[in-house]
């Protein structure tokens, strides 16, 4: 790790082709952090009976969104919050259509699931060679969504019977978006010293590692993966 770690001081955090990059990488934060805050509201209207636990994790989000707002202002970066809308508009419009017809599993997959994983597989990967002051913040970031990642898989394995058949329709409609964005974002990744490969070695350990904790066999999970390698 002391080998990843260093890393960071290769980095030269004020060039222009490292902040124009970090203008949509930071984006892609704050705006993931707004879009889990407002998807864990929803899900307290979907969900009353755990209401007080999903607004404290929204509430932790808006935190975690204030945490890179000041990662961007402490390199003198402005976000392309524009570019981070379209980025996620995909996850975004699945989420609010299955909200809308109260498909409670489809949400949590979404939000508890892939998004979640997509963040911690990002934090893990940028950590080594973030600069210092970023590096504390996202450090104290991934703690939490530990827990928010936990939520989901509770809920989802204390209901696994009823809910298989839509968790899989769910991983078959959004696993694809993550490699699109994962694509998408791979030059810019790339100038931060974070590799495409690791980010997606990372991801699927993290999402293979919850569909195991909620229920499914490693076969299964394996075919589940198969659905986002197909679109990579």
């Amino acid at each position: 790790m002391q080998q990843l770690t260093d890393q960071s001081h290769e980095i030269d955090f004020h060039s222009e082709k490292y902040k124009d990059a970090y203008s949509r990488i930071n984006a892609i934060v704050i705006e993931g952090e707004q879009e889990a805050h407002e998807n864990y509201i929803q899900l307290a209207q979907l969900l009353p009976e755990s209401e007080k636990e999903l607004i404290r994790l929204s509430k932790m989000e808006s935190r975690h969104k204030k945490g890179f707002e000041a990662c961007g202002r402490n390199l003198q970066v402005t976000p392309d919050l524009q570019f981070a809308k379209e980025f996620f508009s995909g996850l975004h419009q699945n989420f609010q259509t299955a909200a809308a017809q109260g498909k409670v599993v489809t949400c949590l997959l979404i939000q508890s699931l892939i998004i979640e994983c997509f963040a911690i597989a990002a934090y893990n990967i940028y950590i080594p060679v973030a600069d210092d002051f970023a590096r504390k913040i996202t450090e104290g970031v991934v703690k939490d969504e530990y827990s928010h990642l936990n939520f989901g898989e509770v809920w989802l394995k204390e209901n696994f019977a009823q809910s298989k058949a839509e968790l899989e329709e769910a991983n078959r409609q959004n696993l694809p978006l993550v490699w699109k964005m994962l694509n998408q974002v791979a030059d810019d990744a790339k100038t931060l010293a974070m590799e495409k490969e690791a980010l997606i070695e990372d991801f699927m350990i993290q999402y293979g590692e919850a569909l195991g904790n909620i229920g499914f066999k490693t076969f299964e999970i394996m075919r589940l993966s198969a659905h986002g390698l197909a679109a990579a």
